[in-house]
């Protein structure tokens, strides 16, 4: 068990060190998932605002589908993304396959129903009364719902977060659509597979932890936010 205790202290190293490659790979995995995240945000923010409001037949059909898109399978949206994206596919024209686009579009598709369900569920705890009473004051529809995503900023930092932890630590769609490609579409959790099919168990372990402290790091930040505007209430 010593190549456990070889991987940390090979982590630290290679953190204080700042290797070339580490830091490639991990630049690349914060710029793909934050992409990926933030355009989850602006697709999964209306969308879940509109499926909490919305009044139309179909509303309980689509929530159903998101809450169902919350827990899809990395592996199925990588096969999907895949069969669009390939070379004889409907966009195989665009030459996308094995790039960073082709991860990002696989994490939005995995990031934004979770962004969209969180949002759904968290504007639906808030008071009903409180829309018409936006409504009354005079407010115009995009006044009433910035202050209904105001009033619940809350929940849906928590929802910002859930997003990025659902992209950042993915392996199967990046590894399906990505390639694993060093120097263009090597990611961290990619890379930690890669090494540990090699057996080099000490780099694999030691691109874990910062792939942990990453997340973790990212995360902090987003708490100290979303506490920062709990203690502004």
């Amino acid at each position: 068990m010593n190549w456990i205790w070889e991987g940390i202290q090979q982590a630290f190293q290679l953190i204080r060190t700042v290797d070339p490659e580490v830091l490639q790979i991990t630049l690349l995995s914060l710029k793909i998932s934050g992409i990926a995240t933030l355009l989850s945000l602006l697709i999964g923010l209306p969308l879940g605002t509109l499926l909490a409001f919305g009044r139309f037949r179909t509303r309980k059909f689509w929530i159903s589908l998101i809450n169902t898109g919350m827990a899809l399978p990395p592996v199925v949206v990588g096969l999907t993304v895949s069969i669009f994206l390939w070379r004889s596919g409907p966009l195989g024209d665009l030459r996308l396959m094995y790039t960073p686009t082709a991860i990002i579009i696989a994490q939005i598709i995995i990031a934004a129903p979770v962004v969209t369900g969180l949002t759904s569920s968290s504007l639906q705890q808030l008071d009903p009364r409180m829309h018409f009473q936006l409504m009354g004051l005079g407010a115009s529809r995009i006044q009433s719902v910035i202050m209904l995503w105001r009033e619940a900023r809350l929940p849906l930092l928590a929802a910002l977060m859930a997003g990025f932890g659902s992209v950042i630590s993915e392996v199967g769609a990046s590894m399906m659509v990505g390639g694993n490609l060093k120097d263009t579409t090597r990611v961290l959790t990619t890379a930690i597979v890669l090494e540990n099919s090699k057996g080099h168990f000490g780099i694999a372990i030691a691109l874990s932890i910062i792939l942990l402290g990453l997340a973790y790091l990212v995360n902090l930040f987003l708490t100290v936010v979303q506490q920062q505007s709990s203690s502004n209430n």
